[in-house]
C-alpha cells in the first residue's frame, strides 16, 4: 500500500485515494460507534432481570461509556500528531470491536461493563480521526456539505439509539444489539484498512504525563459529577457536588498547565501540551460551540425525557418510545448534506436563525404535553425538533472547526468533542433533576399528574435554553469565513504597505 503522507503544511497527496469513498467509510464507522452511546438505554430493564442487578447498578453501562469518552477525547489531539491516521483507526475499530463481542457473550455484568469501555473507547477515536480527515482532506469551501454528514453521527445516531434497541427487543434478546454490530464494525475495520492512507507525516511532540492525569481526572469527576446531579430531587446530591467541584479545580489546573506549556513550547522548550488550547481564543469558534454545545443539551434532554413521558403516562411500549425518534431522525439525516451545501453557499446565519427560531417552537410544543397526546404528537414534535437541530449544529460545527488554523485541527476536533460529551451529560443530568424536582413539589393528587408537572417544568428549562440560543443567533455575527476574508484583506493591506 502506497505511503500518501506529506509533511505538515503541504497538500495532502490523495493520488490512488477516492476521497469520497474514505470519508463515507468513516462516517459510517462513527455513526456505528455512536449509535452504541444510547441504545442501551431501553434495555436496561431486561438486563437488570438476566445479571439481577439494580438500577443503580445498570445506569453505569451509561455513565461508563460517557466517563471513558471523557477520559480518551482530550488525548486524541495530541495521539493524531504522534500517531499516523491509519495507525489510529485501526486501533479504534479494534478496540470497538472487542467490546461489542465482549459485550455480547458477557457471561456476568462485570464483563459487559468491560466490554462498553472498551466500546466508548474505540469510538472516542473515531470522531475526532473523522473531524480531522475532512479538515486535512476538504477544502474549506466544501466543508460544510461534508460535516452535514458529522452532523449525521452525533446528533442522529444517539437519537436513533432507543429505536434501534425497540426494535432488537422486540424481535430478540439484548445480546443482539451488539451481535448486530458486530459484521458492522468488522466490514469497517476492514475497508478502512484498504482506503486509508496516512496523508500527513506524524510529528513527535513530548509526552506530558501529568496533562493526562489531571485531563482524565477533571473530565471524568465533571462527567460523574453531572450524571449524579439527575437525583437531586431524592435529596441533597453531595457526592455529585463534591464531584463537580474537584472536577472543575482539576480542570482549571489543567487548562492552565497547557497554557504554561503552549509558552513554554512557543519559547523554544522541549515541551508541547496535551491540548492546544488556542482555538478556544478564536471567537468564531468558541462562540459557534457554545451555541451547538447548549442545542445538543437540548437534544439529550429530550431524548431522556420522553421515553419516561411516553411509556408512563402515555402507555406506549418500549418499540413505540424507540419509534417517536424515527421519523425526525431520518429527516434529519437527509438533512444533514443539504445544510451542508447551503451553508457552503450562504454562511451560518441564514440557517441557525431559523433553526433557532424552530428550536423555540419545538419547546413550546413540549409544555403542552398532558395525558391525552398520542404518539403521533410525540413524533411530530420530534421532526420540528431535529429539523431546527440540522439548521443549527451542521452549520455551527462546520463554522466552528473552520476557524481552526490546520495544523491544530486535531485539537480543535478533540475540544469539540470533549465539550460535547459534557453538554450531554450536562442535558440528560439537568432535564431528568429538574424533572424530578417539579414531579416532587406537584400539588396532582395522582403518581401521572405529579410526573406531567414535572416534565412541564423540565421543558421550562428547555423552553429557556432554546430562547437563549435564538436570541444569540440573532446578535451574534460569528461566520469564519468572515474572518478569512478580513485575514486576506489584512495581509493585502500589509503587502501593499
Amino acid at each position: 500500500m502506497a505511503d500518501t503522507r506529506t509533511t505538515s503544511g503541504s497538500r495532502p497527496d490523495t493520488t490512488g485515494v477516492n476521497v469520497g469513498l474514505l470519508i463515507g467509510i468513516l462516517v459510517a464507522a462513527a455513526f456505528v460507534a455512536i449509535l452504541n452511546e444510547t441504545a442501551l438505554s431501553n434495555a436496561l430493564p431486561s438486563l437488570m432481570r438476566e445479571f439481577e442487578v439494580g438500577e443503580d447498578v445498570a445506569q453505569w453501562l451509561t455513565t461508563v461509556f460517557m466517563l471513558t469518552m471523557a477520559v480518551v477525547i482530550p488525548t486524541t489531539g495530541y495521539l493524531m500528531q504522534r500517531l499516523t491516521l491509519r495507525t489510529i483507526y485501526i486501533v479504534a475499530l479494534s478496540l470497538f470491536l472487542a467490546g461489542t463481542v465482549l459485550a455480547a457473550v458477557a457471561p456476568v455484568f462485570a464483563a459487559l461493563l468491560a466490554g462498553r469501555v472498551l466500546q466508548a473507547a474505540g469510538t472516542a477515536l473515531i470522531m475526532p480521526l473523522l473531524m480531522t480527515t475532512i479538515m486535512i482532506l476538504i477544502p474549506v469551501e466544501r466543508r460544510g456539505s461534508v460535516f452535514g454528514l458529522v452532523t449525521i453521527v452525533i446528533a442522529v445516531g444517539p437519537a436513533l439509539g432507543p429505536t434501534f434497541a425497540g426494535l432488537v427487543l422486540e424481535l430478540a434478546s439484548w445480546r443482539w444489539i451488539f451481535l448486530v454490530m458486530v459484521p458492522l464494525a468488522l466490514l469497517a475495520l476492514v475497508m478502512g484498512i484498504w482506503q486509508i492512507r496516512n496523508f500527513e507525516e506524524p510529528s513527535r511532540p513530548p509526552f506530558d504525563p501529568v496533562s493526562v492525569l489531571l485531563s482524565a481526572v477533571g473530565f471524568a469527576a465533571a462527567i460523574y459529577g453531572l450524571s449524579g446531579l439527575s437525583k437531586a430531587a431524592e435529596g441533597f446530591p453531595t457526592t455529585a457536588v463534591v464531584c463537580l467541584v474537584i472536577g472543575a479545580v482539576v480542570l482549571v489546573i489543567f487548562f492552565r498547565r497547557q497554557g504554561t506549556l503552549m509558552r513554554a513550547q512557543a519559547a523554544g522548550d522541549h515541551r508541547a501540551p496535551l491540548m492546544n488550547t488556542t482555538p478556544l481564543k478564536i471567537r468564531e469558534f468558541s462562540w459557534s460551540l457554545g451555541l451547538m454545545l447548549l442545542s445538543f443539551g437540548s437534544l439529550f434532554g429530550f431524548i431522556i425525557i420522553m421515553p419516561i413521558f411516553g411509556q408512563n403516562v402515555l402507555g406506549l411500549s418500549e418499540l413505540q418510545t424507540g419509534l417517536v425518534t424515527l421519523p425526525g431522525g431520518i429527516i434529519m439525516g437527509a438533512m444533514g448534506p443539504i445544510v451542508g451545501r447551503l451553508y457552503d453557499a450562504h454562511g451560518t446565519r441564514p440557517l441557525i436563525i431559523p433553526g433557532g427560531a424552530l428550536l423555540v417552537v419545538a419547546m413550546g410544543l413540549l409544555l403542552m404535553l398532558d395525558e391525552n397526546k398520542t404518539f403521533w404528537y410525540l413524533a411530530a414534535i420530534a421532526v420540528v425538533l431535529n429539523i431546527g437541530l440540522s439548521l443549527l449544529m451542521t452549520p455551527l460545527m462546520s463554522n466552528a472547526l473552520a476557524a481552526v488554523p490546520n495544523e491544530i485541527s486535531s485539537h480543535g476536533s478533540a475540544i469539540l468533542n470533549t465539550l460535547q460529551q459534557l453538554a450531554g451529560a450536562a442535558g440528560t443530568a439537568l432535564f431528568i433533576a429538574v424533572m424530578g424536582i417539579g414531579s416532587a413539589n406537584s400539588t396532582a393528587g395522582t403518581p401521572t399528574g405529579a410526573l406531567v408537572d414535572g416534565v412541564h417544568v423540565a421543558f421550562f428549562l428547555g423552553a429557556g435554553i432554546a430562547v437563549l440560543v435564538f436570541v444569540l443567533t440573532l446578535v451574534l455575527r460569528i461566520d469564519a469565513r468572515d474572518m478569512a476574508a478580513t485575514a486576506d484583506e489584512d495581509q493585502r493591506d500589509e503587502q501593499n504597505a
